[in-house]
């Protein structure tokens, strides 16, 4: 028969381990918490980096992506490509203007202050056609890619890209990022000194309108706020959740995107944060041709 100490060394002894479980629950509940708030933490910083993306110093850089705004509508089917983000099938439709312009408007090219990446000259200001197309051929070093730049959607913007396209401006130089999200799958060029800060020495104003939305198989202006474009571009290849501040101004051939699905499937060196920077595929302009 148990002793009296005993009993009680035994009642110690239970009381010290509800005493530890009790404990052990308050930590858990607290470790719980912090985690809680942590990923709550990273949640608002990965909203912020993706209202970030496309922006850059001379606004001609990297563009922005909030994705608050509607997906693209888009009857393609998504496929997932081996090794690489789902992108959809096909190219979304052209886009159009809900109001067509007028049959010229003005264009103004004024200088940045700060010196361009590569000599180059303005383009000519003044009155501007808003009729026809244009194409231009991207030659790179994984292939053909070429565009079709339309006067009626962004005459200044294709005034501007014609322009440093015959002045060799875009020549040997890189893409120099390219982002896999699921709401952010662009292929971005036009900086000569491949840091995505570098422009032509001057800016134009927006081109945009409240009903424009983004799909693959556009063509749009990089800026880095209101009426800060420059030469940097972005080629849509799959979603784009974009507000309607970046001007639309062609759209890339379907075998041109061929090519840059090969690069988006190798991915990006993530240099920026995952799914976000220099392709692994590097993708080097040799030269961009205008088709007269």
């Amino acid at each position: 028969m148990p002793t009296n100490e005993q009993r009680r060394q035994a009642a110690k002894r239970k009381l010290d381990r509800q005493l530890a479980r009790r404990a052990a629950r308050a930590q858990r509940r607290r470790w719980y918490a912090v985690a809680g708030s942590a990923a709550a933490v990273v949640l608002v910083i990965g909203l912020v980096v993706l209202i970030t993306v496309l922006g850059g110093d001379d606004g001609s850089s990297q563009a922005a992506t909030p994705p608050s705004a509607d997906p693209v509508p888009s009857s393609a089917v998504e496929s997932a490509l081996p090794e690489g983000p789902a992108i959809p099938a096909g190219r979304a439709p052209a886009p159009e203007r809900p109001q067509p312009l007028p049959a010229t408007v003005p264009c103004q090219y004024p200088p940045t202050g700060r010196p361009p990446a590569k000599p180059v000259q303005p383009p000519p200001g003044g009155e501007t056609s808003t009729e026809g197309t244009v194409g231009v051929t991207l030659q790179t070093g994984v292939g053909t890619i070429p565009l079709t730049l339309d006067r009626g959607l962004a005459p200044c913007a294709v005034n501007s890209f014609v322009s440093l396209a015959e002045q060799g401006f875009y020549d040997d130089t890189p893409c120099h990022r390219l982002t896999t999200s699921p709401t952010l799958q662009v292929l971005q060029c036009g900086d000569p000194s491949g840091t995505g800060r570098g422009g032509p020495g001057y800016s134009f104003a927006d081109e945009t309108f409240p009903e424009l939305s983004y799909g693959r198989g556009y063509l749009a202006m990089a800026n880095s706020g209101p009426d800060t474009n420059g030469s940097q571009f972005f080629m849509i290849y799959g979603s784009a959740q974009l507000p309607p501040d970046y001007t639309v101004f062609g759209t890339i051939a379907p075998e041109g995107l061929q090519v840059i699905d090969r690069v988006a499937r190798a991915g990006s060196d993530n240099a920026n944060r995952p799914g976000d920077g220099a392709p692994n595929t590097p993708v080097q302009i040799k030269s961009a041709t205008v088709r007269r």
